[in-house]
């Protein structure tokens, strides 16, 4: 699926109802392509922007309530993996263990250039 602003804004202006149908088609669409396992949590999540969408007055006031939730989540991700640091420290010792290295796979590759579309 493409993404031409210049087309979905017009639409916004002009027909903000088919601007709406459409939108829930996209969301679906990549909801509908992401793995299975995942697909109830981002049904879950798109109910939760939703709401908050419904509940602002304005769409900055709905942007500012789904970066909140952006910025909560990003908080919740540092916290967990500040959890597993501390998971690596040896039992009294005070110092942190080495995590296993990870070798970068030994893979050749062409790197094409490309022009830019504009």
């Amino acid at each position: 699926m493409s993404f031409d602003w210049d087309t979905w804004s017009r639409l916004a202006r002009e027909n903000p109802e088919e601007f709406e149908r459409r939108r829930l088609e996209a969301i679906e669409e990549v909801i509908a392509r992401a793995p299975s396992e995942n697909q109830q949590r981002l049904r879950g999540l798109q109910f939760r922007i939703d709401m908050e969408r419904q509940r602002s007055q304005s769409a900055l006031g709905a942007c500012v309530r789904i970066n909140k939730m952006m910025w909560e989540s990003f908080t919740d991700m540092r916290e967990a993996l500040e959890g597993l640091k501390g998971e690596l420290k040896q039992p009294g010792a005070g110092t942190a263990r080495q995590a296993p290295a990870v070798e970068a796979p030994k893979v050749k590759a062409d790197v094409l250039p490309f022009r830019s579309a504009r």
